[in-house]
């Protein structure tokens, strides 16, 4: 039966289009994931290492970056004695397709090591292999100073230094004997490349997106992997933030956060200048539209060049012929968990791309860039009044649909909608077109219908219905999705978009997100503990999702429940240590005891764009930073709970230039360093 491989135990080394997935041990045997990837493909299954004979003996092997494994071993020969081995070993595994392996020898003597590299492929599909369905092994030839492996269109090569004494295709097998002098090291190089039938190490062969035969399991969304955006790579779009904080597990989550982020960085094929962040391992190693938009959004703090780029990508794809899908940006169907039909992840692009550009804008997005996309964000907002005006003429009442006009008419959709609206009437306004007034309007009509339709009273003082039916029924099950009420976005002057919620209702969701239904103790269960349906593996019916209790500490912070907002954050850094940083996208929502620590979803990506950024928003979520660049002003409103306790952030990004802050334990903040002419404002 096909299902999703484990993969959560594994070293992951990424460096999108390249990948290597390695066990504790550091053999790869070709079972599981386990292998070398380009662009898709698995270019080596198996990288089996024999000394003297036997495996050695590994005692140790761990991520040393988001893209470098280390694995420390020891090598016993026959007729050593005593406990002590005289001989180790160090294997240095890179995502690029690299591996140094280094003998080192505390004998007083010469030493004579036999080696033996055991390899193999099956130049399998990522997606396939993904889910337990790898191809057959591939025969061999020998190729230079190494192996090579033939399949349909590509070549997979394997070369060593120093050139081995032996090689036996038959058996996919490379020998030396080394001479070990006492005291001395002896290195051998691997380097496995893909290469194309045009010749050399090529692009993506576009594999396409992927569904499972087997019901229930994702594929990978492969699509173009694009090319490299770092190493031999560009710069990465992005300050190089840093974190000193009185909780050095948060200065920890910071780096892990940032380096998985520079891993899952791409280049789009079509304009090698416009990077953007894949989903994450293995199963969205392409570009995901929405999933894209909010890293870049959470990561305006440190500029504005993957926000740019990432929206010039989806400016592209925007659909602009006359027709009811004018304006929208395409995207897959997702599922949307146990009470609600799959959502479109286009329809929540197409809503957060004038929300990320208004956005950008104050952080210092400069204005050509600005201009030149502005087009496609009223393309956007046409086509949210249009999805929503199709809706007032008949049953519907004037809401946004997701994902047919028939609805539903979830909580997210009009919360998004709802940020669209004013953070695009703002913009507008900035550049004098008359539509912004009527934008408003439209938000504030929609506010008021939506206090009085989604709104469910009880007892306690009610609960927002997660979505309105076709017919108008509210559904009432409480999950994270719940917590983009509290997400208003950022206008001028420092200020935040009003939201759908007035003070009242705020207060009694922030009390339901903050209370054990909805808090697992490492972050928001996407679906309350008290629902019909939850299961703590549910992805929307129950598991910690990372990216929604980074999106609802920092609406709950903004709104002034900075209790609630520090318990969430503190809980998501303990998650944190103990995935080692690494944050999967998501972790089962069982409730937090003393003796337990979370689960990942087997089905979760790891590393995951969506994580990571969303442990960095949560992070810069303490300082309140609030910019405005057009107006040349910055506002500051911390935590005064300090729930970290004191902190420093440098390397942040505003108007382009260097930015620097200092948090107290007292929650007072204060800026160490701004652009020129940047006004501290209230």
């Amino acid at each position: 039966m096909l299902q999703p491989q484990p993969f959560h135990s594994s070293l992951v080394c990424v460096a999108l289009p390249a990948l290597a997935v390695s066990p504790a041990s550091g053999q790869l045997t070709g079972r599981g994931l386990h292998g070398f990837y380009r662009d898709g493909r698995r270019v080596l299954s198996r990288c089996e290492l024999w000394v003297a004979g036997d495996e050695p003996l590994v005692v140790q092997g761990r991520l040393t970056g988001a893209d470098r494994a280390r694995f420390i071993g020891t090598v016993r020969r026959a007729g050593e004695r005593g406990p002590d081995p005289e001989v180790h070993l160090e294997r240095l595994r890179n995502a690029d397709g690299t591996e140094r392996i280094t003998f080192r020898s505390s004998a007083a003597r010469p030493v004579r090591l036999p080696v033996e590299i055991r390899l193999a492929t099956d130049l399998a599909e990522l997606g396939a292999v993904a889910v337990g369905f790898p191809g057959s092994d591939l025969p061999p030839a020998v190729h230079g100073a190494g192996l090579r492996w033939s399949g349909p269109g590509m070549h997979a090569v394997v070369s060593a230094t120093p050139t081995p004494q032996d090689a036996l295709a038959s058996a996919g097998l490379l020998r030396w004997e080394l001479e070990l002098p006492p005291g001395g090291a002896r290195t051998i190089d691997l380097r496995v490349v893909l290469e194309h039938a045009s010749g050399g190490p090529g692009s993506d062969p576009s594999t396409g997106r992927r569904r499972s035969a087997a019901a229930g399991v994702p594929g990978p969304r492969s699509g173009v992997f694009g090319a490299p955006a770092r190493g031999d790579r560009s710069p990465h779009p992005w300050a190089a933030a840093r974190l000193d904080c009185e909780d050095h597990r948060a200065d920890a989550l910071m780096v892990a956060s940032l380096g998985d982020l520079q891993g899952l960085a791409v280049r789009d094929p079509a304009a090698p200048a416009d990077v953007w962040v894949a989903g994450g391992f293995p199963w969205r190693c392409g570009f995901a539209p929405a999933e894209a938009l909010w890293a870049s959004r959470m990561l305006l703090p440190l500029g504005t060049r993957l926000a740019a780029g990432t929206l010039r990508v989806l400016a592209r794809s925007q659909h602009t012929a006359p027709g009811a899908d004018f304006g929208r940006i395409p995207g897959a169907l997702r599922d949307a968990g146990p009470h609600s039909p799959p959502s479109c992840t286009g329809i929540e692009a197409t809503l957060l791309f004038p929300t990320v550009l208004a956005e950008a804008r104050r952080w210092g997005l400069p204005e050509q860039e600005t201009e030149r996309l502005l087009p496609t964000a009223e393309r956007c907002l046409r086509w949210l009044r249009s999805a929503a005006d199709l809706g007032r003429r008949g049953s519907r009442r004037g809401y946004v649909p997701d994902p047919v006009p028939e609805g539903p008419y979830r909580c997210e959709t009009q919360a998004h909608a709802h940020r669209a609206a004013l953070l695009g009437a703002d913009l507008l306004a900035a550049y004098g077109s008359s539509d912004a007034v009527a934008l408003r309007e439209w938000a504030e009509e929609l506010g008021t219908r939506f206090r009085a339709d989604f709104w469910v009273e009880d007892r306690a003082g009610g609960r927002p219905a997660a979505l309105l039916t076709a017919d108008g029924r509210p559904v009432p099950h409480l999950g994270s999705a719940a917590a983009h009420l509290l997400d208003t976005g950022l206008l001028g002057g420092g200020t935040l978009a009003p939201g759908l919620l007035d003070a009242t209702r705020t207060g009694r969701l922030a009390s339901l997100l903050g209370g054990p239904a909805m808090d697992s103790g490492w972050g928001l269960r996407s679906l309350g503990a008290k629902e019909s349906g939850y299961n703590p593996f549910g992805h929307r019916g129950g598991a910690v999702r990372v990216h929604e209790t980074a999106i609802a500490a920092a609406g709950l912070a903004a709104a002034g429940h900075e209790r609630a907002a520090g318990a969430l954050i503190k809980g998501v850094l303990d998650a944190a240590e103990s995935f080692g940083y690494r944050l999967p996208e998501m972790y089962a929502g069982e409730q937090r005891t003393a003796d337990a620590v979370p689960v990942p979803h087997p089905a979760a990506c790891r590393p995951a764009a969506l994580a990571a950024a969303g442990a960095i928003h949560l992070l810069i979520a303490l300082a309140g930073l609030r910019p405005d660049v057009p107006a040349r002003s910055v506002a500051l409103r911390p935590l005064g709970t300090a729930p970290l306790g004191a902190l420093q952030l440098t390397g942040l990004s505003v108007a382009e230039q260097p930015f620097a802050l200092r948090i107290s334990r007292l929650g007072m903040g204060m800026v160490e360093a701004a652009a020129d002419g940047l006004q501290l404002g209230s």
